[in-house]
């Protein structure tokens, strides 16, 4: 193993608690873009704005012709309520980036003082796009970026995506090829009965009870309508119905989400569901509706593209930092959205740190990592625009 980078990691600090103690929630990463948008310009770069409300791009041109490549970072934080007590804990009350972003955005506006100040170590020519992209945490904001028409506009070969990662020790960076993320969508289904008195049910259609078959009639999707060989998890996180003892309720809401990792799962899904709640209702005389909501498509790793993060990841920390466990998920990310575009790689820069209490899970009110993530994170996203850029260009 080789030693660990240290580069600019005192800057990337210092941007990262700032983010930190300030953070800000899907489309209201105004004070991030600010920052964002100055660090660019301070370094010469021509900034393009309120993108997808809050989001901003920059393109840094070698000025020799070659291949456009995409870097993006997340911006926003999550409605948590942080219970840490380092000195830079979030100051935003409820609010609080438990997942990394502030890592992520630290570590790309630092790739863009490299850009600026030392491009011909790591660019032999063509183009590299930074990203800062809001609304990762469940508002799609990849996709609305996407629609704004810049992957067109600067006409983006390729797209590539870091994640600090506390399921995987530092120094290891976790990259497969194919389904690397599953799909995110969301259901609510509305049990219409009639309602009546808890001591004459013959005299009612009980939505609680409904529901009640519904919940384990949905678990059938997964164990007998996938094969079992495909990853597909289906969970219902919230059941509501009623309020008094003796009162059979008029309806029953269940609230939940449905993952998947292959295509031909993930468009299977919406249509057995409908037909699965229906069945089931009428079959106790009851009325359902189904809202059904797409939020995030697989994440999908073209292979030659993981390639490239494996070439790089191990000119930058030796033969033995990839890592296929704990590098697949059946949690989602929005940068699904840019793959399923251009072919590009997601990959995770390792952050657990046992030694120094760096162990809690992402989303955790408790979390927090090693950042000395930041600078291997740094340098393994140079020497992938480099290997990309060298090799494909």
């Amino acid at each position: 193993m080789k030693s660990f980078p240290t580069h600019r990691k005192d800057e990337m600090v210092l941007y990262r608690r700032t983010f930190h103690q300030n953070p800000e929630l899907k489309y209201e990463e105004k004070e991030t873009a600010s920052f964002a948008k100055k660090h660019l310009e301070s370094l010469g770069f021509t900034v393009e704005e309120g993108i997808a409300e809050t989001g901003l791009v920059a393109l840094f041109d070698s000025g020799k012709p070659g291949k456009t490549i995409l870097v993006r970072a997340d911006m926003d934080a999550l409605p948590i309520h942080e219970e840490n007590v380092h000195t830079y804990k979030s100051k935003n009350e409820g609010k609080m980036h438990a997942c990394g972003h502030d890592g992520h955005t630290s570590i790309l506006l630092a790739l863009a003082s490299d850009l600026q100040k030392d491009f011909s170590s790591f660019v032999p020519k063509g183009r590299v796009l930074l990203c800062f992209q809001p609304a990762e945490e469940g508002g799609s904001g990849a996709d609305r970026m996407i629609e704004s028409g810049i992957l067109d506009r600067y006409q983006v070969d390729s797209v590539f995506a870091l994640h600090v990662w506390n399921h995987i020790d530092l120094g290891k960076v976790g990259v497969v090829n194919g389904t690397m993320m599953a799909s995110v969508d969301e259901f609510k289904i509305t049990v219409e009965g009639t309602s009546g008195h808890g001591a004459m049910p013959q005299h009612t259609v009980d939505p609680i009870l409904v529901g009640s078959h519904l919940v384990t009639a949905l678990q059938t999707l997964v164990s007998r309508n996938v094969d079992p060989l495909e990853p597909c998890v289906v969970t219902v996180g919230s059941f509501h119905s009623g309020n008094a003892f003796n009162v059979i309720p008029e309806t029953a809401v269940l609230h939940g989400t449905v993952r998947t990792y292959s295509k031909s799962v993930y468009d299977m899904i919406p249509n057995r569901m409908k037909q699965l709640v229906e069945q089931v209702g009428a079959g106790f005389g009851a009325k359902i509706q189904l809202d059904y909501k797409r939020i995030d498509k697989p994440t999908i790793n073209d292979p030659v593209m993981a390639d490239v993060v494996r070439k790089a990841a191990k000119s930058v920390l030796g033969e033995s930092c990839l890592t296929e466990e704990n590098s697949r998920t059946m949690g989602g990310e929005d940068f699904s959205a840019f793959l399923m575009q251009k072919p590009g790689c997601y990959f995770f820069i390792g952050s657990r740190n046992e030694k120094k209490g760096f162990i809690h899970p992402h989303h955790s009110s408790f979390f927090d990592f090693d950042e000395d993530a930041l600078p291997i994170g740094l340098a393994v996203m140079k020497e992938v625009i480099h290997t990309y850029l060298q090799d494909f260009s």
